[in-house]
């Protein structure tokens, strides 16, 4: 899956997310039960909406074809057993939306819980992939689709009268998630005869955002919520990811990806052994304080061509990984983690006949800007200057916070529901810097009575050189996460570590226990340096 997103990135389409399958180990399926038959449900409508249509449709065992939605081509998944897909299509009276809820039924061997996949980018949900394998883990299976668009389709944001769609914006950010927990709870007790044992949610980036709104909105929707690089903060991380083609179209100076490659693979050679091992992994990116100017007038081969590293495109670096700040010098957001691909959100395009380069920005930030701020789709944004640019970030703050922010650091009703909450970051994420994430939980523990009082419902782990959703999606890197969580709230036990398979700069596997926050990995000063024997967990000096 990781190289059908690469392959979308390659044809200059970039995607908030990758596509990405949850993989934890099923409970065993009981194979002796007679299978179950697709029929019509009665459905009853959630508090406010009206149930247009129920449809159900019966899948014989064998692959799932995803079919493709632009940017991703379609995809194959083998093995799932036989399923009932019941669509769910609802309303809400006056307001001329349509939202589907998607609940897919194993006819035989279900393993009495519930798990409902989050979206990517501008898409709030699943189009069958989580779906497919959550049915061959032996769940039941639920998404929504909110009635809005997929990953980089907003065509649904504005009204004829060009004003926000507030409805669909509202079902995008918090309104349809809930919709689906209680519609496919109803689904279930109805094809079963009985109520799930558990139910669980499952999503990264847009997915882990919506993980965390429901926790805070709607805290008895789920025992357990899987939310990773959640992209909390919504309304400020978006313009601030937009902070890389400002910088470039303002300074007038666009590296190669080659170039940025060369001041990634300087900083990380040069911060590695912070950790106490050269491993080619960087613990904690906010630690390393690489100048980028020691990289000025190195040479760089890219494309055949020899290209040499410029005071200008140090400065450039310099401002993307120290991230947005007003004129007068005021901190607004993170930049890009040190270790994270630089041309994800700095995207140039090729040179034009004449040798000319621009800026090629990332198609969610850029979505954001043009048509919820300046509710103009085809907003020139190489016109933003560093001043406007503080103006919309504070206008997205103003305008948005309450519908879409999902930073509300009030869990108390989650954690007084019995729910827990799990998420990994990975510390290279080019898309949502991980330090967002942080920040969100210690104010969770601030709000609640600190860290040891939090840890009791609430878990983050972070993880080295990682990408953006990257455990998990193919790339190599992988963690039973949700397995972990299965075992925290059945069983009681709280994850002190999340072992997981990483890859390093070097492309090499090594394996670590992701510790749990705000705990840090630490070298023991022997052993193999690609083994997780050889570190341990400790609290950082500055906590």
């Amino acid at each position: 899956m990781r190289r059908t997103l690469l392959t979308a990135l390659a044809a200059g389409v970039p995607l908030a997310a990758a596509l990405w399958v949850p993989t934890a180990s099923a409970e065993p399926a009981n194979t002796a039960s007679a299978p179950l038959g697709c029929r019509s449900l009665p459905v009853k409508a959630p508090a406010g909406t009206k149930v247009e249509s129920v449809t159900v449709v019966g899948h014989a065992a064998g692959t799932v074809d995803v079919p493709p939605v632009t940017p991703l081509p379609g995809a194959q998944i083998p093995d799932v057993p036989a399923f009932c897909d019941v669509t769910v299509t609802l309303t809400h009276p006056g307001q001329g939306d349509h939202a589907k809820v998607r609940v897919w039924l194993p006819q035989q061997g279900w393993n009495g819980r519930l798990q409902t996949l989050g979206g990517s980018a501008y898409a709030a949900g699943d189009y069958g992939a989580g779906l497919a394998a959550a049915v061959k883990n032996g769940y039941a299976a639920a998404t929504t689709d909110a009635g809005v668009g997929t990953y980089i389709d907003t065509g649904w944001a504005l009204t004829d009268g060009g004003k926000v769609d507030k409805a669909l914006l509202k079902n995008f950010a918090s309104r349809s998630e809930h919709e689906a927990a209680v519609v496919a709870k109803d689904v279930i007790d109805g094809f079963y005869n009985r109520p799930a044992s558990y139910a669980y949610f499952n999503g990264c980036s847009t997915g882990g955002r919506q993980g965390y709104m429901e926790a805070q909105r709607h805290p008895d929707d789920y025992d357990g919520i899987l939310a990773n690089a959640p992209a909390v903060n919504w309304d400020e991380f978006e313009v601030a990811t937009l902070w890389p083609q400002v910088v470039m179209n303002n300074e007038k100076t666009y590296p190669t990806s080659c170039e940025f490659s060369a001041f990634t693979d300087a900083a990380v050679k040069a911060c590695d052994p912070l950790d106490g091992v050269k491993d080619g992994l960087v613990n904690d990116p906010a630690r390393c304080d690489f100048d980028p100017r020691r990289l000025i007038g190195t040479k760089v081969v890219c494309d055949g061509r020899e290209l040499t590293i410029t005071a200008a495109d140090a400065a450039v670096v310099r401002k993307i990984w120290d991230g947005p700040r007003t004129t007068s010098g005021r901190k607004l957001w993170s930049g890009v983690p040190i270790g994270a691909d630089l041309s994800a959100l700095a995207g140039v395009t090729p040179p034009d006949a004449n040798g000319v380069v621009k800026g090629a920005p990332f198609p969610v930030p850029a979505a954001w800007v043009r048509t919820w701020l300046e509710k103009d789709p085809s907003f020139d944004l190489t016109k933003i200057t560093y001043s406007r640019f503080t103006r919309l970030f504070e206008q997205s703050e103003a305008e948005y916070d309450k519908i879409i922010g999902t930073d509300d650091p009030d869990l108390s009703a989650f954690r007084e529901s019995g729910g827990k909450l799990l998420t990994w970051h990975g510390r290279a994420d080019q898309y949502i810097p991980d330090q967002g994430t942080v920040k969100y939980r210690e104010r969770v523990e601030q709000k609640l009575g600190g860290t040891k009082k939090v840890d009791d419902f609430y878990r983050l782990f972070l993880a080295p050189g990682t990408a953006h959703c990257g455990l998990n999606n193919g790339s190599g890197a992988a963690t039973d996460d949700l397995g972990a969580l299965r075992t925290w709230v059945e069983k009681g036990k709280a994850p002190r570590t999340l072992p997981a398979t990483l890859v390093n700069a070097e492309h090499k596997t090594v394996t670590r226990d992701l510790c749990s926050y705000p705990s840090v990995s630490r070298y023991d000063g022997h052993g193999d340096p690609a083994a997780a024997s050889s570190f341990r967990c400790v609290l950082p000096s500055r906590h």
